[in-house]
Protein backbone atom coordinates (compact mmCIF):
# COMPACT_ATOMS: atom_id res chain seq x y z
CA UNK A 1 0.00 0.00 0.00
CA UNK A 2 1.52 3.03 -0.90
CA UNK A 3 0.66 6.13 0.60
CA UNK A 4 0.59 9.64 -1.22
CA UNK A 5 2.35 12.78 0.02
CA UNK A 6 0.15 15.66 0.79
CA UNK A 7 0.40 18.24 -2.13
CA UNK A 8 3.11 21.12 -0.92
CA UNK A 9 1.08 24.29 0.58
CA UNK A 10 2.15 27.69 -1.76
CA UNK A 11 3.34 30.01 0.84
CA UNK A 12 2.92 32.51 -1.78
CA UNK A 13 -1.04 32.79 -2.35
CA UNK A 14 -3.56 34.88 -0.97
CA UNK A 15 -4.95 32.14 0.66
CA UNK A 16 -1.57 31.83 3.22
CA UNK A 17 -1.77 33.77 6.61
CA UNK A 18 1.88 34.10 7.36
CA UNK A 19 1.97 35.34 3.40
CA UNK A 20 -1.12 38.06 4.10
CA UNK A 21 0.61 39.07 7.62
CA UNK A 22 3.82 39.83 5.54
CA UNK A 23 1.89 42.12 2.87
CA UNK A 24 -0.02 43.95 5.67
CA UNK A 25 3.22 44.65 7.89
CA UNK A 26 4.92 45.93 4.20
CA UNK A 27 1.85 48.24 3.52
CA UNK A 28 1.86 49.41 7.23
CA UNK A 29 5.56 50.13 7.07
CA UNK A 30 5.08 52.27 3.16
CA UNK A 31 2.10 54.32 4.86
CA UNK A 32 4.02 55.55 8.16
CA UNK A 33 7.46 55.97 5.91
CA UNK A 34 4.91 57.90 3.73
CA UNK A 35 3.01 59.73 6.28
CA UNK A 36 6.43 60.82 8.05
CA UNK A 37 7.73 62.30 4.43
CA UNK A 38 4.76 64.07 4.24
CA UNK A 39 5.00 65.83 7.39
CA UNK A 40 8.64 66.68 7.29
CA UNK A 41 8.50 68.00 3.18
CA UNK A 42 5.45 69.96 4.78
CA UNK A 43 7.22 71.22 7.82
CA UNK A 44 10.52 72.45 5.58
CA UNK A 45 8.84 74.03 2.68
CA UNK A 46 6.22 76.08 5.09
CA UNK A 47 9.34 77.24 6.75
CA UNK A 48 11.03 77.94 3.72
CA UNK A 49 7.91 79.87 2.03
CA UNK A 50 7.73 81.67 5.39
CA UNK A 51 11.46 82.54 5.05
CA UNK A 52 12.85 80.64 8.28
CA UNK A 53 16.10 79.18 8.10
CA UNK A 54 16.63 75.25 8.84
CA UNK A 55 18.98 72.93 9.40
CA UNK A 56 21.76 72.03 11.98
CA UNK A 57 24.41 74.09 10.86
CA UNK A 58 24.32 76.85 13.85
CA UNK A 59 25.66 74.02 16.18
CA UNK A 60 28.97 75.13 14.87
CA UNK A 61 28.53 78.98 15.26
CA UNK A 62 29.29 80.70 18.96
CA UNK A 63 26.91 80.00 21.56
CA UNK A 64 27.04 83.66 22.55
CA UNK A 65 25.73 83.12 26.00
CA UNK A 66 27.16 81.32 29.53
CA UNK A 67 26.17 78.52 31.54
CA UNK A 68 26.00 78.81 35.41
CA UNK A 69 27.20 75.54 36.08
CA UNK A 70 29.22 72.97 34.34
CA UNK A 71 31.69 69.84 35.14
CA UNK A 72 34.40 71.67 32.63
CA UNK A 73 35.09 75.29 31.44
CA UNK A 74 32.57 76.77 29.24
CA UNK A 75 32.69 80.49 28.23
CA UNK A 76 30.01 82.28 25.79
CA UNK A 77 33.10 82.15 22.76
CA UNK A 78 32.08 78.34 22.40
CA UNK A 79 29.83 76.59 19.67
CA UNK A 80 26.57 75.72 20.36
CA UNK A 81 26.90 72.23 20.29
CA UNK A 82 29.66 72.23 23.27
CA UNK A 83 26.64 73.65 24.81
CA UNK A 84 24.36 71.34 24.08
CA UNK A 85 27.04 68.88 25.88
CA UNK A 86 26.88 70.58 28.43
CA UNK A 87 23.40 70.32 29.18
CA UNK A 88 23.73 66.98 28.27
CA UNK A 89 26.39 66.21 31.44
CA UNK A 90 24.23 68.35 33.78
CA UNK A 91 21.12 65.71 32.72
CA UNK A 92 23.30 62.86 33.05
CA UNK A 93 24.55 63.82 36.30
CA UNK A 94 21.02 64.06 37.63
CA UNK A 95 19.72 61.00 36.21
CA UNK A 96 22.56 59.09 37.30
CA UNK A 97 22.86 60.39 41.16
CA UNK A 98 19.26 60.06 41.27
CA UNK A 99 18.77 56.33 40.25
CA UNK A 100 21.62 55.59 42.59
CA UNK A 101 19.51 57.56 45.87
CA UNK A 102 16.43 56.75 44.84
CA UNK A 103 17.64 53.00 44.82
CA UNK A 104 18.74 52.91 48.18
CA UNK A 105 16.12 54.99 49.61
CA UNK A 106 13.34 53.25 48.12
CA UNK A 107 14.74 49.64 48.51
CA UNK A 108 14.98 50.60 52.40
CA UNK A 109 11.73 52.56 52.66
CA UNK A 110 9.86 49.05 50.97
CA UNK A 111 11.63 47.03 53.54
CA UNK A 112 10.46 48.65 56.27
CA UNK A 113 7.29 48.76 55.42
CA UNK A 114 7.42 45.13 56.63
CA UNK A 115 9.17 46.02 60.33
CA UNK A 116 7.70 44.54 63.66
CA UNK A 117 8.22 48.33 64.69
CA UNK A 118 4.72 49.72 64.13
CA UNK A 119 6.93 53.40 64.29
CA UNK A 120 9.02 52.66 61.50
CA UNK A 121 5.97 50.67 59.40
CA UNK A 122 4.18 54.17 60.16
CA UNK A 123 6.73 56.18 58.69
CA UNK A 124 7.56 54.73 55.67
CA UNK A 125 3.77 54.47 54.82
CA UNK A 126 3.52 58.04 55.69
CA UNK A 127 6.42 58.78 53.60
CA UNK A 128 5.13 57.28 50.20
CA UNK A 129 1.79 58.05 50.86
CA UNK A 130 2.46 62.02 50.83
CA UNK A 131 5.60 62.12 48.83
CA UNK A 132 3.70 60.22 45.70
CA UNK A 133 0.62 62.58 46.19
CA UNK A 134 1.91 65.40 45.67
CA UNK A 135 3.30 66.78 42.26
CA UNK A 136 7.18 66.46 41.49
CA UNK A 137 7.14 70.54 40.26
CA UNK A 138 5.74 71.55 43.46
CA UNK A 139 8.25 69.31 45.39
CA UNK A 140 11.11 70.94 42.80
CA UNK A 141 10.01 74.40 43.74
CA UNK A 142 9.43 73.37 47.59
CA UNK A 143 13.26 72.17 47.69
CA UNK A 144 14.67 75.29 45.65
CA UNK A 145 12.60 77.92 47.70
CA UNK A 146 14.65 76.04 51.01
CA UNK A 147 17.33 75.99 49.79
CA UNK A 148 16.98 79.89 48.17
CA UNK A 149 14.62 81.45 51.14
CA UNK A 150 15.54 79.44 54.36
CA UNK A 151 19.21 79.36 54.17
CA UNK A 152 21.32 81.90 56.07
CA UNK A 153 23.50 84.22 53.06
CA UNK A 154 26.71 82.90 52.08
CA UNK A 155 29.02 84.69 54.38
CA UNK A 156 26.94 83.85 57.36
CA UNK A 157 27.01 79.91 56.30
CA UNK A 158 26.61 77.10 58.25
CA UNK A 159 29.68 75.48 59.15
CA UNK A 160 30.20 71.50 59.66
CA UNK A 161 33.75 71.40 59.92
CA UNK A 162 35.19 72.02 56.39
CA UNK A 163 31.45 72.03 54.82
CA UNK A 164 29.39 75.01 54.67
CA UNK A 165 25.33 75.30 53.61
CA UNK A 166 24.15 78.43 52.53
CA UNK A 167 21.71 80.11 49.91
CA UNK A 168 25.15 79.71 47.61
CA UNK A 169 24.64 76.19 47.71
CA UNK A 170 27.05 73.17 49.31
CA UNK A 171 30.74 74.03 49.68
CA UNK A 172 33.42 71.41 50.65
CA UNK A 173 36.41 70.55 50.45
CA UNK A 174 38.10 68.39 47.00
CA UNK A 175 41.44 67.67 46.28
CA UNK A 176 43.72 68.74 44.21
CA UNK A 177 44.49 66.33 41.22
CA UNK A 178 47.39 64.84 41.13
CA UNK A 179 48.99 61.51 39.82
CA UNK A 180 48.08 59.68 42.67
CA UNK A 181 44.33 60.06 42.27
CA UNK A 182 44.91 58.73 38.60
CA UNK A 183 46.32 55.42 40.59
CA UNK A 184 43.77 55.38 43.12
CA UNK A 185 40.90 55.14 40.46
CA UNK A 186 42.88 52.38 38.50
CA UNK A 187 43.04 50.53 41.63
CA UNK A 188 39.22 51.08 42.05
CA UNK A 189 38.37 49.66 38.86
CA UNK A 190 40.75 46.79 39.19
CA UNK A 191 39.29 46.02 42.70
CA UNK A 192 35.44 45.81 41.45
CA UNK A 193 36.69 43.37 38.95
CA UNK A 194 38.32 41.21 41.40
CA UNK A 195 35.31 41.87 43.58
CA UNK A 196 32.88 40.48 40.75
CA UNK A 197 35.39 37.61 40.52
CA UNK A 198 35.27 37.10 44.33
CA UNK A 199 31.33 36.97 44.02
CA UNK A 200 31.35 34.62 41.78
CA UNK A 201 33.61 32.47 43.20
CA UNK A 202 31.79 32.49 46.72
CA UNK A 203 28.78 31.90 45.04
CA UNK A 204 30.01 28.76 43.78
CA UNK A 205 31.60 27.41 46.82
CA UNK A 206 27.97 28.22 48.25
CA UNK A 207 25.92 25.88 46.02
CA UNK A 208 29.06 23.24 46.31
CA UNK A 209 29.00 22.89 50.07
CA UNK A 210 26.51 25.22 51.25
CA UNK A 211 28.99 27.24 53.47
CA UNK A 212 28.11 31.08 53.67
CA UNK A 213 30.94 33.80 52.47
CA UNK A 214 30.45 37.80 52.73
CA UNK A 215 28.75 38.58 49.75
CA UNK A 216 28.94 42.16 50.66
CA UNK A 217 31.92 42.96 53.05
CA UNK A 218 34.18 41.22 51.80
CA UNK A 219 33.98 42.99 47.79
CA UNK A 220 33.95 46.21 49.23
CA UNK A 221 37.33 45.46 51.58
CA UNK A 222 38.36 44.64 48.32
CA UNK A 223 37.66 47.80 46.45
CA UNK A 224 38.55 50.04 49.24
CA UNK A 225 41.93 48.28 49.56
CA UNK A 226 42.56 47.97 45.71
CA UNK A 227 41.67 51.67 45.69
CA UNK A 228 43.79 52.53 48.54
CA UNK A 229 46.78 50.48 47.18
CA UNK A 230 46.63 52.66 43.78
CA UNK A 231 46.76 55.34 45.66
CA UNK A 232 49.43 54.80 47.77
CA UNK A 233 51.97 53.54 44.44
CA UNK A 234 50.58 56.88 43.10
CA UNK A 235 52.85 59.02 45.78
CA UNK A 236 49.60 59.47 48.57
CA UNK A 237 48.46 62.88 47.56
CA UNK A 238 47.01 64.74 50.07
CA UNK A 239 46.32 68.02 48.96
CA UNK A 240 42.85 69.36 49.25
CA UNK A 241 41.47 72.65 48.19
CA UNK A 242 39.54 73.55 51.30
CA UNK A 243 36.88 76.30 51.46
CA UNK A 244 37.03 79.27 53.68
CA UNK A 245 34.84 82.38 54.57
CA UNK A 246 35.13 85.27 52.68
CA UNK A 247 33.97 88.78 53.02
CA UNK A 248 31.12 87.89 51.01
CA UNK A 249 31.14 84.17 49.73
CA UNK A 250 32.82 81.30 50.29
CA UNK A 251 36.40 80.93 48.67
CA UNK A 252 37.77 77.90 47.07
CA UNK A 253 36.75 74.66 47.48
CA UNK A 254 33.89 72.56 45.51
CA UNK A 255 30.53 73.44 45.42
CA UNK A 256 26.73 71.67 44.58
CA UNK A 257 24.57 74.82 43.16
CA UNK A 258 21.02 75.30 45.08
CA UNK A 259 19.70 74.32 41.51
CA UNK A 260 21.24 70.86 41.26
CA UNK A 261 20.74 70.03 44.84
CA UNK A 262 16.59 71.01 44.45
CA UNK A 263 16.34 69.03 41.51
CA UNK A 264 18.93 65.77 42.78
CA UNK A 265 16.50 66.07 46.31
CA UNK A 266 13.24 66.47 44.52
CA UNK A 267 13.45 64.06 42.03
CA UNK A 268 14.99 61.19 44.06
CA UNK A 269 12.40 61.80 47.08
CA UNK A 270 9.41 61.80 44.94
CA UNK A 271 10.34 58.67 42.89
CA UNK A 272 11.65 56.87 45.99
CA UNK A 273 8.10 56.87 46.86
CA UNK A 274 7.12 54.54 44.29
CA UNK A 275 10.33 52.60 44.25
CA UNK A 276 9.18 51.79 48.17
CA UNK A 277 5.98 50.53 46.57
CA UNK A 278 7.55 48.65 43.83
CA UNK A 279 9.89 46.72 46.42
CA UNK A 280 6.91 46.41 48.93
CA UNK A 281 4.94 44.61 46.06
CA UNK A 282 7.84 42.41 45.08
CA UNK A 283 8.14 40.87 48.69
CA UNK A 284 4.56 40.72 48.66
CA UNK A 285 4.58 38.23 45.68
CA UNK A 286 6.82 35.62 47.42
CA UNK A 287 5.29 32.87 48.90
CA UNK A 288 5.24 33.03 52.94
CA UNK A 289 6.07 29.88 52.98
CA UNK A 290 9.91 30.85 51.58
CA UNK A 291 9.83 32.83 55.00
CA UNK A 292 8.71 30.36 57.25
CA UNK A 293 11.64 27.64 55.89
CA UNK A 294 13.94 30.58 56.19
CA UNK A 295 12.95 30.85 59.77
CA UNK A 296 13.37 27.32 60.53
CA UNK A 297 16.96 27.10 58.80
CA UNK A 298 17.72 29.90 61.65
CA UNK A 299 18.19 32.95 59.96
CA UNK A 300 17.92 36.15 61.27
CA UNK A 301 15.27 38.26 59.59
CA UNK A 302 17.83 40.47 57.54
CA UNK A 303 19.34 37.17 56.65
CA UNK A 304 15.85 36.02 55.56
CA UNK A 305 15.47 39.87 53.71
CA UNK A 306 18.66 39.50 52.13
CA UNK A 307 19.40 35.66 51.23
CA UNK A 308 15.81 34.63 50.48
CA UNK A 309 13.18 37.14 50.06
CA UNK A 310 14.88 39.65 48.21
CA UNK A 311 16.68 37.51 45.59
CA UNK A 312 13.20 36.01 44.56
CA UNK A 313 11.60 39.12 44.26
CA UNK A 314 13.48 40.88 42.24
CA UNK A 315 11.78 38.85 38.97
CA UNK A 316 8.68 41.19 40.22
CA UNK A 317 11.09 44.72 41.41
CA UNK A 318 13.29 44.90 38.10
CA UNK A 319 10.10 45.70 35.12
CA UNK A 320 8.71 48.27 37.45
CA UNK A 321 11.47 49.25 38.70
CA UNK A 322 12.55 49.83 34.99
CA UNK A 323 10.05 52.42 34.45
CA UNK A 324 10.79 54.34 37.71
CA UNK A 325 14.09 54.70 36.22
CA UNK A 326 12.95 56.42 33.01
CA UNK A 327 10.15 58.50 34.97
CA UNK A 328 13.13 60.00 36.45
CA UNK A 329 15.20 60.63 33.81
CA UNK A 330 12.71 62.46 32.47
CA UNK A 331 11.07 64.37 34.71
CA UNK A 332 14.79 65.73 34.97
CA UNK A 333 13.23 68.11 32.13
CA UNK A 334 10.91 69.74 34.82
CA UNK A 335 14.50 71.16 35.90
CA UNK A 336 13.94 74.17 33.48
CA UNK A 337 11.21 76.03 36.17
CA UNK A 338 13.91 76.25 39.01
CA UNK A 339 16.87 77.44 36.50
CA UNK A 340 18.72 74.74 36.12
CA UNK A 341 20.66 74.35 33.39
CA UNK A 342 19.64 70.56 31.46
CA UNK A 343 19.89 69.99 27.76
CA UNK A 344 16.02 71.68 28.00
CA UNK A 345 16.78 74.50 29.27
CA UNK A 346 20.23 74.98 26.81
CA UNK A 347 18.00 74.30 24.18
CA UNK A 348 15.62 76.78 24.96
CA UNK A 349 17.86 79.71 25.01
CA UNK A 350 19.63 78.22 21.44
CA UNK A 351 16.20 78.65 20.21
CA UNK A 352 15.63 81.97 21.22
CA UNK A 353 18.78 83.05 19.99
CA UNK A 354 18.39 81.27 16.67
CA UNK A 355 15.03 80.30 15.91
CA UNK A 356 15.60 76.53 15.18
CA UNK A 357 12.79 75.15 17.02
CA UNK A 358 12.52 72.57 15.55
CA UNK A 359 16.36 71.20 15.16
CA UNK A 360 16.31 72.42 18.84
CA UNK A 361 13.19 70.52 19.74
CA UNK A 362 14.82 67.10 17.63
CA UNK A 363 18.17 67.25 19.75
CA UNK A 364 16.02 67.05 23.22
CA UNK A 365 13.85 63.82 21.54
CA UNK A 366 16.82 62.58 20.97
CA UNK A 367 18.81 62.80 24.14
CA UNK A 368 16.34 61.55 26.33
CA UNK A 369 15.17 58.70 23.72
CA UNK A 370 18.60 57.43 24.13
CA UNK A 371 19.13 57.61 27.40
CA UNK A 372 15.39 56.03 28.21
CA UNK A 373 16.29 53.32 25.49
CA UNK A 374 20.36 52.83 27.34
CA UNK A 375 18.75 52.57 30.82
CA UNK A 376 16.00 50.18 29.21
CA UNK A 377 18.61 47.95 27.57
CA UNK A 378 20.78 47.89 31.15
CA UNK A 379 17.79 46.41 33.18
CA UNK A 380 16.63 44.27 30.77
CA UNK A 381 20.11 42.62 30.41
CA UNK A 382 20.11 42.80 34.14
CA UNK A 383 16.17 41.62 34.77
CA UNK A 384 17.99 38.50 32.21
CA UNK A 385 20.47 37.51 34.65
CA UNK A 386 18.24 37.88 37.78
CA UNK A 387 15.45 35.79 36.54
CA UNK A 388 14.37 32.35 37.86
CA UNK A 389 16.09 30.06 35.69
CA UNK A 390 13.81 26.69 35.06
CA UNK A 391 16.06 23.13 34.72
Amino acid sequence: MTTSTPPKKNNWSWRSQAFRGLIYQVIAIVVIGLAGWFLVHNTLENMRIRGIQSGFDFLTQPAGFDIGESLYPFDSGEHYWAAFLVGLTNTLRVAIIGIVITTVLGTLLGIGRFSRNALVRGLCSAYVEFFRNVPVLLQLLMWYLLFTEMLPASYEAWQVGNFYLSKGGLIFPVPVWAAGHAWALAGLVAGLLLAWVYRKWAFTQFEATGQLRSMFWAPVAIVSAMAVLGWVLGGAPTEMNTPSKGDFAIENGGALTPEFLAVLLGLSIYTAAFVAEVVRAGIQSVSRGQAEAAAALGLSKGQEMRLVMLPQALRVIIPPMTNQYLNLTKNSSLAVAIGYPDVVSIANTALNQTGRAVECIAIVMLVYLTTSLSTSLLMNWYNDRAAIKER
